[in-house]
């Protein structure tokens, strides 16, 4: 074998095992939670930021294997069933609340080569997440709308609520870190 296939299969393993790692972590840091709604979604310790490192340190296909990942471990940790008639709009909400939502963190690998594209890209992601929860609220949950209250604005007061919160929080810690941390481990790797 010769070195530039060596040293890419020795490159493919780290951002296997980084990308194992900083999943992991994502999943614990979930459970970390500030406060949680009843429907879904909460305020957690930064917990998209190692879904969000990886998309910036090995690329754009590494971060939306990622976050597929990470979307699937959070199905796990706490599904709430939506209250659809149809498998059509059941799939949909699985797609947006989960699939599409965690794994829009790893576009954070659109921003990564800009000075501060590791701080740009928390609250850009976290904003695509957002949207994919608000569009699912008004959709699908907007059921659970008071009377009187548009589901659209229901879904932005629900989902706003505990994703603005996020988007302030995770930010923070991301430029606390980028300011504490060498820039080697917030930087890309190729």
């Amino acid at each position: 074998m010769d070195n530039s296939k060596n040293t890419q299969k020795k490159s493919n393993i780290r951002a296997l095992v980084e990308s194992a790692i900083f999943i992991a972590l994502a999943f614990v840091l979930s459970f970390v939670s500030i406060y949680k709604l009843p429907q879904g979604g909460s305020v957690t310790l930064a917990s998209m930021l190692p879904i969000i490192i990886i998309g910036i340190r090995w690329g754009i296909g590494w971060g939306l294997g990622s976050g597929i990942v990470y979307a699937t471990l959070q199905m796990i940790q706490g599904f709430y069933p939506p209250p659809v008639p149809t498998a059509f709009n059941y799939i949909l909400v699985v797609m947006l609340d989960y699939y599409i939502a965690f794994s829009v963190l790893g576009l954070s690998a659109i921003l990564r080569k800009l000075k501060y594209g590791i701080i740009i890209s928390v609250p850009v992601c976290l904003f695509l997440r957002f949207l994919c929860h608000f569009v699912s609220g008004f959709i699908i949950w907007g059921v659970y709308a008071p009377d009187g209250v548009f589901p659209a604005v229901y879904s932005l007061t629900y989902n706003g609520s505990y994703m603005g919160v996020e988007i302030i929080f995770s930010t923070a810690i991301v430029v606390i870190l980028y300011k504490i941390l060498p820039k080697k481990y917030l930087s890309p790797l190729v």
